[in-house]
């Protein structure tokens, strides 16, 4: 590297989803949000929630720390919005925690709806009182430093799924699946076809009808199925 790199690069607004593309995900599982968005948008399933039912849904707001460093996570606060999502990324780096108790406490006074970090927490006791959904790779009580470089609110990976800032966040004890700014309106619309069908359904089941959970009939082209016994 020539020359000593910005310690921070911040962008301090974004566009967000319209109020009632946002409201559509709310209460939305997980499940049902990477059903209507075919399969995709799902963080990498060892990111998830330090208790059971820490669900939310928010907007991204973005920091992405280098290794063993918090300084963006740290300076995030001062551009997060009520309802915001704090995403943070520090490569899934797991030799220092990004952010703990006394950092999350005032998150949840500042209207932060969740924290997902791509990394560790600790003060796990103290996250867990401040009463809002973090989800992590993990906790260790090991503190990064607050060098840089960092970026806020320039998008990052996070479990596998590049995120923008503005994106929509959706997290439940299952895990936490992104959807982009570009595809919010189009995936709520197929969201409300997916919660449709999902309702059918169980409606059957408990009524003690059998879905049809493979085609016998529909493998036939594809070599059929053959019975040993």
């Amino acid at each position: 590297m020539i020359g000593d790199p910005v310690a921070l690069t911040i962008r301090r607004d974004f566009p967000r989803p319209a109020p009632a593309v946002l409201d559509t995900f709310r209460g939305a599982p997980t499940g049902f949000v990477t059903d209507a968005f075919n399969g995709r948008g799902s963080l990498f399933h060892g990111i998830k929630p330090l208790t059971p039912r820490n669900g939310f849904c928010g907007v991204a707001a973005t920091a992405l720390c280098a290794p063993t460093d918090n300084l963006a996570a740290m300076a995030i606060l001062d551009f997060v919005k009520p309802g915001d999502v704090i995403v943070i990324s520090s490569g899934g780096d797991e030799h220092a925690a990004v952010i703990g108790d006394l950092w999350a406490i005032w998150a949840k006074r500042l209207g932060v709806a969740a924290i997902v970090v791509d990394g560790l927490v600790r003060d796990l006791p103290g996250l867990i009182e401040a009463d809002i959904p973090v989800f992590a790779r993990g906790h260790s009580p090991n503190a990064g430093y607050r060098n840089g470089p960092g970026e806020v609110n320039l998008g990052l990976t996070c479990g596998g799924v590049f995120i923008g800032p503005g994106d929509v966040i959706v997290g439940d004890v299952d895990g936490v699946v992104a959807v982009p700014l570009s595809h919010a309106e189009s995936i709520a619309a197929r969201l409300e076809l997916v919660r449709q069908k999902e309702a059918d359904a169980l409606g059957k089941v408990r009524d003690g009808q059998k879905l049809q959970f493979w085609n016998e009939a529909g493998l036939a082209t594809r070599g059929g199925v053959r019975y040993v016994d």
